[in-house]
């Protein structure tokens, strides 16, 4: 949130000139960087419009929450309304998003659930879904709303817009959390917030809210049986909608016509790849529309055969293996939705394959020619293992060369790691992923960030937060090695630094002495002991991560260094003589391995390097409050 005071308060400062300056310095202080040149421009012309409907409503003691952030996610709503309901004298909350659009119709490609705005280049989500989605996910994990969902409306207001030009989007239902109104409906608007809110003071209700408890995010795993099968357990957001929407218009459309075309949707850690690719996958499995999911991790996959068909066995087979699809007949899914595609690889063939089932065809050739619309989840700087080979440019040079339309749709918002987007900015410019190099850490009150100055001081305050309720594992790079342990006897303890000692997370599908199978580890309790690595850390998420830097990647003077000679992961080591990876991508996979185990914690992250020099460097860019009252030290 970047300014919470009275409607009239807010109008005072507009007539002053200084709310907007405000905003920014808010934005640049809470975000890390400063805000665009359009955000700004929104702020200075709707804001004023939003002001004057509240004044001349009589609604000057209600509390205006602008740039409201949701919980868990980097998603912000315009402004909540906060007040007292003039009937039953409850707080009282009224969504609000603000369009400066002149016009805006819906998309004759898809439908009303999407529609279109001079100056975007692709379909937008109508404002009515998008306030109501924002309502929905406040009722769901804000405490003063879970028991309450009665409180909380949602309206869009475009107050550059007539009835003429917003034609259509109306079409869509309406309900208490979905309005519209134009220009031409001020007066309707003035009406509407004074049939939810009382000319009283809005401070109570204010205070109500954002103190309330905040539930954490729903996990993926634990919820995916009931969403395959029912879907209300996610609220998708914004562009989620949008890349859900554009897929079920994509199989309708191939169904009708009978043709292909393929959607890409792509996103960062936390951005919901998984949750629309559930929810989609759910959709078709009540359509009875032939669909499946499939992967290229095996511990992912495993993971969701396990959870997804604890009751219903038959919704284990819709979790696949990217090879899987080798021999299939063209055509002969609907749809295939593919996470995690960048882990797509060259060949599905391996050493193992027999001769008469090498179709000399490319994975990713595959995978498209198997289901009318396949569906690519993926992010670029998750590749981590040579030969992977799922990218945006590489499936759309695909759907080029078989003349097949190629969708793109872009996730921003971030709901991994508390919903901050300065955290996850933080971790790819530590690694120089995309810029010159590591930043100061400045708290945002998303995400927690602590550097360890030994592994046990790691790991005694990860068990503290687990005795409190939250999840916890520690993972690191693939720096010692692997070996398996001996029939009757625990994992053997190879991570070794210093007297502390433990094992890797189990290797196979089978638990030893208590330590759960290799696909279980991030997901089952009894995973906190053992170490896990970025092939089965990647695709999970828990509350608190530990992460342990190895020798692979060091600070030295003012740079990053990599040592693959440091490394025990066979894909990156060399065989025989030959080099399996050429140097040149060395650094790169390394990085994106760190990103990976950087980005699982949803509340807050603990890292420790083995290296004294890259601890100080990491300790340096510490907020210095974080560095004072850091309570990870050695024991």
């Amino acid at each position: 949130m970047l300014l919470r005071d009275s409607a009239t308060a807010v109008a005072a400062r507009l007539l002053e000139g200084s709310l907007p300056l405000h905003l920014v310095e808010q934005f640049t202080h809470v975000h890390g960087h400063r805000p665009g040149a359009s955000e700004v421009r929104s702020w200075a012309r709707s804001l004023p419009a939003l002001a004057n409907v509240l004044l001349d409503a009589g609604l000057g003691q209600v509390e205006v929450l602008i740039e409201f952030g949701l919980p868990l996610t980097s998603k912000r709503a315009d402004a909540v309304l906060a007040g007292v309901h003039p009937k039953t004298g409850e707080p009282s909350y009224v969504v609000v998003e603000l369009k400066q659009w002149s016009e805006a119709h819906p998309d004759d490609d898809i439908d009303p659930l999407l529609c279109r705005v001079d100056g975007y280049p692709r379909p937008v989500l109508n404002p009515i879904e998008q306030v109501r989605g924002y309502c929905d996910y406040l009722v769901a994990f804000n405490g003063a709303l879970a028991q309450h969902p009665e409180r909380i409306y949602g309206a869009a207001y475009l107050h550059n817009a007539t009835e003429f030009g917003a034609s259509g989007l109306a079409e869509v239902p309406l309900d208490e959390r979905g309005r519209l109104f134009t220009a031409d409906r001020r007066g309707e608007f003035l009406t509407y917030l004074q049939t939810k809110l009382a000319p009283a003071s809005g401070a109570a209700a204010a205070d109500e809210l954002l103190v309330a408890k905040v539930e954490p995010s729903k996990q993926l795993l634990s919820v995916a049986a009931q969403e395959v099968r029912e879907r209300e357990q996610f609220v998708l957001l914004d562009e989620q909608r949008i890349a859900y929407e554009t897929v079920l218009k994509a199989v309708t459309r191939a169904r009708a016509s009978d043709h292909k075309e393929i959607v890409v949707i792509t996103g960062g850690p936390g951005t919901g790849k998984s949750v629309i690719a559930l929810s989609v996958l759910g959709e078709m499995y009540r359509r009875g529309v032939p669909a499946l999911h499939a992967t290229g991790s095996q511990s992912f996959t495993k993971t969701m055969r396990k959870v997804a068909g604890a009751r219903k066995p038959e919704v284990r087979e819709l979790f696949k293996y990217f090879n899987s699809f080798g021999a299939a007949e063209r055509n002969s899914l609907d749809v295939l939705v593919c996470d995690e595609a960048h882990r797509i690889r060259e060949t599905s063939a391996s050493r193992f394959t027999p001769a008469a089932q090498r179709t000399g065809k490319r994975q990713l050739e595959e995978l498209i020619d198997v289901a009318r619309v396949p569906v690519f989840l993926l992010d670029q700087h998750q590749t981590v293992r040579p030969g992977e080979t799922g990218t945006v440019e590489e499936i759309e040079a695909a759907a080029a060369q078989k003349d097949l339309r190629c969708r793109v749709v872009a996730l921003d918002s971030q709901f991994r790691c508390g919903g901050s987007d300065a955290y996850l900015r933080w971790v790819v410019h530590l690694l120089a992923l995309e810029n010159n190099g590591p930043e100061p850490w400045e708290p945002d009150g998303r995400m927690e960030l602590e550097v360890a100055d030994s592994p046990s001081a790691m790991e005694d305050f990860l068990r503290k937060k687990q005795e409190k309720g939250y999840t916890a594992r520690i993972s690191a790079g693939f720096c010692w090695p692997w070996s398996d342990p001996k029939p009757g006897e625990p994992l053997p303890a190879d991570v070794r630094i210093g007297d502390w000692l433990r094992p890797w997370n189990v290797k196979g599908d089978r638990s030893i002495m208590g330590a759960p199978p290799s696909a279980l580890w991030a997901t089952d309790p009894a995973g906190f002991g053992q170490i896990g690595c970025v092939y089965t850390a990647q695709g999970f998420e828990y509350d608190w991560s530990g992460v342990i830097m190895g020798p692979d990647l060091v600070w030295r003077e003012d740079a990053w260094v990599t040592d693959r000679t440091a490394s025990k992961d066979p894909a990156l080591t060399k065989r025989t003589g030959k080099i399996v990876t050429p140097e040149k991508d060395i650094s790169r996979l390394i990085r994106n391995t760190y990103k990976v185990l950087l980005t699982r914690g949803m509340v807050g992250t603990v890292i420790y390097s083995t290296d004294s020099e890259t601890r100080a460097k990491l300790r340096s860019l510490l907020h210095p409050e974080v560095r004072a009252t850091s309570s990870v030290q050695p024991v």
